[in-house]
């Protein structure tokens, strides 16, 4: 559970499954309390569609735990919030604090939304409150259920392998809203509600401990450099996503050329990155290198959705060799693209992935590749079988990879969007 918000007046904490659990505090609590209660509720029976719900109460604790809103915006314009505000009092009741500081974005629906009703003020006469307040749901308005929030079951390892003395993979997996971020555990699930999800496989390169550092560096740096997407004005989200993860490959590249350069053995040194980020309803892809992302749809079926920045997979892009061919070519892992390595520019491939329930996503190092077909990383997501039939997703890939190759460090996620 994330800490929003922790003052004299209130202690606010949002859960994995996107609700808001405030808890009263100070002057005035149990009055303060009793408002916010009262008015939640009489929204909720006039239907109105832009603020939190009231799931929960409690007067003896002073907590009330409500739906998520969305997060709060950086700007806004004037006649934008004050509309706003109007349209609330067209549901009847005024807001005492009518300023941007209570305004949220709900990415689920796009819609802008209004919090705080401690001192907010019910305009119409009280004896019709308490007539709509004490109805029963014969003749009252009371809107629909919100849709269930998406969920996410994730699994992620890696391994050193049977050849290489050190292990130059890394892998990612975060949440994070615009207050702070928390790294989730090899293997869980949760509802996402407003947060942004990112995972994500890295390959370093560069001999000794360099390719170690150089993935390291390049993981790290998505925990800095991804949370500025929340200055990214909500009407421009899809396009302002794609320019950020853009924005993160070059900042890694530049990065990791200047620590390249500066001493000798990290002359080679750099890195490759895949990776996925859940904003509002949307998966979007950010790719450079060897590793891979797969979608493998509910109905069956396995597709390769990123390009192997490798002379081979060109050749396979273009049909001159196939999968068994490209696997024996004596060039398959020299890479064309990369972050850092001496390559002066990088142009990363980013994207929009089209997931619906039920779909798995695939991330995974070329030790993983290296071991398994892409059939066979199919069959061990769908129909697992052998020794590891009982491990989560990710280890069954990384596993049995190893059991078949073992030459290379090997690295796998496994995202499954319920």
């Amino acid at each position: 559970m994330l800490e929003a918000k922790n003052t004299a007046r209130a202690l606010v904490r949002i859960g994995y499954d996107g609700r808001v659990f405030k808890i009263f505090r100070g002057d005035k609590a149990l009055e303060r309390f009793t408002n916010e209660v009262r008015v939640l509720r009489y929204l909720e029976k006039r239907g109105c569609p832009f603020v939190p719900r009231l799931l929960d109460s409690n007067s003896e604790t002073l907590e009330i735990v409500t739906s998520n809103a969305g997060a709060r915006v950086a700007q806004i314009g004037d006649e934008k919030m004050k509309s706003l505000f109007e349209e609330l009092e067209s549901f009847g009741v005024r807001h005492d604090d009518p300023y941007l500081r209570n305004i949220t974005y709900r990415a689920s629906d796009g819609r802008f939304c209004i919090i705080d009703f401690e001192f907010a003020e019910i305009l119409a006469d009280p004896a019709d409150v308490e007539r709509l307040l004490s109805a029963d749901s014969v003749g009252a308005t009371v809107p629909a259920l919100e849709p269930k929030p998406t969920r996410l079951c994730w699994s992620g390892m890696t391994d050193i392998g049977r050849v290489r003395p050190n292990n130059e993979d890394v892998f990612l997996a975060i949440a994070f809203d615009m207050f702070d971020f928390s790294y989730l555990g090899k293997v869980g699930e949760a509802d996402v509600g407003d947060f942004d999800f990112v995972f994500a496989v890295s390959d370093g390169m560069g001999g000794e401990k360099a390719g170690e550092f150089a993935s390291r560096c390049t993981i790290d740096n998505i925990t800095r450099l991804l949370p500025r997407r929340f200055g990214i004005a909500p009407t421009h989200y899809a396009a302002g996503i794609k320019e950020c993860l853009i924005d993160l490959f070059r900042a890694i590249h530049s990065q990791l050329t200047v620590l390249g350069q500066s001493y000798s053995g990290g002359h080679n040194m750099g890195a490759t990155l895949s990776l996925i980020w859940r904003v509002g309803g949307t998966f979007y892809f950010g790719h450079i290198g060897d590793t891979r992302i797969y979608v493998l749809p509910k109905d069956g079926g396995i597709q390769q959705i990123t390009e192997d920045h490798t002379h081979v997979g060109w050749l396979r892009r273009k049909g001159e060799v196939n999968e068994r061919e490209a696997r024996c070519h004596p060039r398959k892992n020299v890479l064309a693209q990369a972050l850092g390595s001496g390559n002066q520019y990088v142009n990363p491939q980013v994207g929009e992935l089209s997931v619906e329930s039920g779909d798995r996503i695939v991330l995974c190092s070329d030790g993983v590749i290296e071991g398994l077909w892409d059939r066979g990383i199919d069959e061990l997501i769908r129909e697992p079988s052998g020794p590891f039939k009982d491990a989560a997703a990710a280890e069954r890939l990384v596993r049995a990879a190893v059991l078949e190759s073992g030459r290379d460090n090997a690295t796998a996620v496994v995202v499954e969007v319920q």
